[in-house]
């Protein structure tokens, strides 16, 4: 059987830089606001930010930096969620990496945008078939079961 969600987009306005996608997810039942990145190569969260879903003393060092995200090489955790939620898709144990991703909300709350607590990345957007449709501002993810 195929399942799909739709996920409404909300498009943010990056001055002369574009836009950039955000939607909404929850973890272990509380509410997430992620950017919608298809240059990411893996689903991350904000080392602070995901605090209010795990606890600190559970994150992993992965013993690497990480580099993307307009930064230069990072420390890299990976945390483990309980419960990551993409509208109707929920995904349990789903392990994610951590970084410090305050030059984002820095830069967000300069351009007066709301601050996220992570970034979907193409690991999750290929694996469940992402479909980005701009003139509806939603994206569509779907899966066999």
């Amino acid at each position: 059987m195929i399942h799909k969600t739709k996920l409404p987009l909300k498009l943010l306005f990056i001055e002369d830089a574009g836009y950039h996608l955000l939607i909404k997810a929850k973890v272990n039942g509380k509410s997430a606001i992620l950017l919608l990145d298809t240059g990411a190569s893996k689903t991350v969260f904000d080392k602070d930010k995901v605090q209010r879903f795990v606890n600190e003393n559970s994150f992993t060092s992965l013993g690497k930096l990480s580099t993307g995200l307009g930064t230069a090489k990072m420390q890299t955790h990976s945390a483990l969620l309980k419960k990551f939620q993409v509208g109707k898709l929920t995904l349990s144990q789903f392990e994610t990496i951590v970084i410090d991703l305050s030059h984002v909300n820095q830069t967000y709350a300069r351009l007066d945008l709301p601050e996220i607590d992570g970034v979907l990345g193409s690991d999750l957007m290929l694996k469940y078939h992402a479909l980005i449709d701009y003139k509806k501002k939603q994206v569509t993810l779907s899966w066999k079961t």
